[in-house]
């Protein structure tokens, strides 16, 4: 049996073909992502700073805006904010219907039209 038909099949195999992979022989464990995706709840404009310091760091906030309507002056205030932030990084905020405002690191934007469209 050649290498190919060994890779995409072909004739029968045996048990004694397979080898039994321990897991703890492999490094599994956690690895450093280069990017962090944060969950925050913006109740008034002091919890806009660790928004900003997150962004800062390269982080992705997915903030809950659900105490404030979207007509709400101190939710202009926050957004102006927030764009500046995501202007200063190069990246990204866009507010999803009346409840989340997603704010992305440099180098990520948001796409404005639902997959599957």
């Amino acid at each position: 049996m050649g290498l190919m038909s060994k890779l995409i099949g072909g004739g029968q195999r045996s048990a004694d073909e397979y080898v039994e992979l321990d897991i703890d022989d492999f490094d599994a464990g956690p690895s450093e992502a280069s990017t962090q995706v944060h969950i925050a709840e913006i109740s008034d404009k002091q919890d806009v700073v660790d928004i900003k310091d997150a962004v800062y760091d390269g982080g992705l906030v997915i903030a809950d805006i659900t105490r404030h309507t979207t007509s709400d002056r101190t939710m202009e205030h926050i957004y102006d904010e927030l764009k500046q932030v995501a202007t200063e990084v190069g990246g990204d905020v866009v507010q999803k219907d009346d409840d989340q405002v997603i704010i992305t690191p440099g180098g990520m934007k948001v796409a404005r039209e639902k997959l599957g469209r």
